[in-house]
């Protein structure tokens, strides 16, 4: 027969409970942080946790201003009801990963420009955007469209990237970036990857917000193509 010390079961304590509380907490913000603006169901399936235990810990971070939410968009027909609640990290819920190798980075930046000069910055913020341009050309031929190509090869560098419709085209929807704290001090970086984007793409993309910048979403605008019969040669135009 058991005693009852040993069929009791174990209550953790008040602080073990919060110390649990935090680590969660963290592990939610993490998620979107890698993953990009998510709702409590999509968290919930990534982290095995119910959604209202999400939903809850989703409210302490909104209390905090480490989150905040707005309304799913939905593109096409709209079910029944209310739509779902995205969440996205806020640059406070940003500062909290923070590590010391951004700070690292941004000194070395810092010396590289002392002694080389702007020059050797721009140069090495180019080599930075090589590794998305070796992945897209490793993986285009894959893909139905480069756009296509482009968002798996920035996904797969850390970026988290989607495409979203618009009228002239797509954007170019980067939900994180792995070097935003470094770009801040060096928009050299942003630069260099628009020029890549424009490259790859075969196309006069446009830059509209950036993480770097204190905006949610790095955006990028990829026109659509105009049509060779939208501008006539002059052989073809009438005299």
């Amino acid at each position: 027969m058991k005693s009852e010390q040993e069929g009791a079961v174990a209550v953790p304590t008040e602080a073990e409970q919060l110390a649990a509380d935090a680590s969660t907490r963290s592990r939610v913000a993490r998620s979107i942080l890698q993953h990009g603006p998510s709702t409590a169901n999509d968290l919930a399936g990534r982290l095995g946790l119910t959604p209202a235990a999400v939903r809850r810990h989703l409210t302490v971070l909104a209390s905090t201003g480490q989150v905040t939410s707005r309304e799913q968009r939905v593109y096409g027909h709209r079910g029944r009801g209310r739509p779902a609640k995205v969440f996205a990290l806020t640059d406070a819920g940003r500062a909290e990963f923070f590590q010391a190798y951004d700070r690292l980075a941004i000194d070395a930046l810092e010396y590289l420009q002392g002694v080389a000069g702007p020059a050797a910055v721009e140069q090495f913020a180019a080599r930075v955007a090589e590794s998305v341009s070796t992945r897209f050309h490793a993986i285009a031929g894959e893909y139905e469209s480069p756009t296509e190509a482009l968002v798996e090869a920035l996904t797969a560098e850390g970026f988290v990237a989607s495409l979203q419709p618009v009228a002239s085209g797509v954007q170019l929807c980067q939900y994180h970036c792995p070097v935003a704290h470094v770009a801040a001090e060096f928009p050299q970086l942003c630069e260099a990857e628009t020029r890549a984007f424009a490259n790859l793409l075969d196309s006069h993309v446009q830059r509209l917000a950036t993480i770097a910048h204190g905006d949610g979403v790095c955006t990028t605008h990829v026109p659509r193509p105009v049509p060779a019969t939208a501008h006539p040669s002059p052989q073809g135009r009438a005299h």
